[in-house]
């Protein structure tokens, strides 16, 4: 649902580990998808009560889950929608 005069924006928690290097390689490129495209942002709304949910739930201060969902290119091919409609709590293990 689109409320604009509600809209905050919202931000993801800093990690202690990455997936990758971060030292660069090479020459910079710029890679940026909003350079070719027109991106939108879809979060369907039981997704994120579960994912709020299981936040409230979890005795932790912090806690690993999945976020799962699709990316498209619109029909007019000017926008890419990533849709996220799954959450995976994980596993501890």
């Amino acid at each position: 649902r689109f409320v604009p005069k509600r809209m905050v924006p919202f931000s993801f928690p800093l990690s202690r580990c990455a997936l990758w290097d971060p030292v660069p390689v090479g020459d910079v490129i710029g890679a940026h998808i909003t350079y070719y495209r027109n991106p939108r942002l879809s979060l369907v709304e039981k997704t994120l009560r579960l994912a709020y949910r299981h936040a409230k739930q979890n005795e932790k201060k912090s806690f690993s889950c999945f976020l799962l969902g699709t990316l498209a290119v619109d029909e007019d091919g000017e926008g890419v929608t990533l849709t996220i409609d799954r959450f995976d709590p994980g596993r501890e293990v």
